[in-house]
């Protein structure tokens, strides 16, 4: 059976990224359907989806990249998509990967797929900092739901109607790739990793500077440790 699949570019601020990004996209996957998410831009990201006629949606007030993601999520399941693709409209993702992160939904191997950096080693590998919070992050999620992710702040991953609806009604708001993976593991969805190449951001500005990744590890730490502690209320 032909599964319809979306791609959702989540985006702020990204008027020196947002075009090569979409080409990559047109590139690589012929057909493509994709919906931009424009998450309030103050500079001339808006301007440049108009004029260029691309798909987009506009939110009225900044939603951050959490209630982006869901934004996105709610019009692919509203528009009956079976697969719904998370794809950072700063340009580091490689649309040449696409079809290897929907590849394993497909099959019926997976719910969630995320794309890995960490599986090769091959392309930008982020800083020496920010691979350690990301290996206590990996650590931490393990520990609470038993899932193995390596990458658990790649925002590059699929997820198939089930993860879509639920993501649709409960998505974190602030840094949300690693709850949404506890949060997936915690429903029991089936998980998976395929290797990818990212690059390092050519224009605009990082949302996470070294003050906010301080802010960043504490905020995230203790939102996976409620989760947890949430859920297992829940079920007792």
């Amino acid at each position: 059976m032909r599964m319809s699949v979306l791609i959702i570019i989540p985006a702020y601020n990204e008027q020196d990224n947002i075009l090569r990004t979409i080409q990559d996209v047109e590139q690589n996957v012929p057909g493509a359907n994709y919906i931009v998410v424009n998450d309030c831009s103050s500079d001339d990201t808006r301007t440049i989806l108009r004029e260029q006629q691309v798909n987009y949606l506009d939110v009225p007030v900044n939603l951050g990249i959490g209630g982006g993601v869901q934004t996105g999520y709610r019009y692919a399941l509203e528009h009956g998509y079976d697969i719904a693709i998370q794809f950072d409209g700063d340009g580091q993702h490689d649309a040449r990967y696409i079809s290897d992160l929907i590849a394993p939904i497909k099959n019926g191997q997976a719910d969630v797929v995320i794309g890995s950096r960490f599986i090769t080693n091959e392309g930008f590998q982020s800083s020496a900092m920010r691979r350690l919070g990301i290996n206590f992050l990996s650590t931490l999620i393990r520990l609470l739901c038993g899932v193995k992710v390596k990458d658990v702040t790649s925002g590059m991953r699929a997820v198939n109607r089930k993860i879509m609806e639920e993501f649709s009604e409960n998505y974190a708001q602030d840094y949300p790739e690693p709850e949404a993976i506890l949060a997936s593991g915690l429903m029991g969805a089936r998980i998976q990793e395929v290797p990818v190449q990212m690059w390092e951001r050519l224009g605009g500005t990082s949302s996470i500077n070294a003050l906010r990744s301080v802010y960043y590890m504490i905020k995230v730490s203790t939102a996976l440790v409620m989760t947890r502690l949430t859920v297992g209320r829940g079920q007792r």
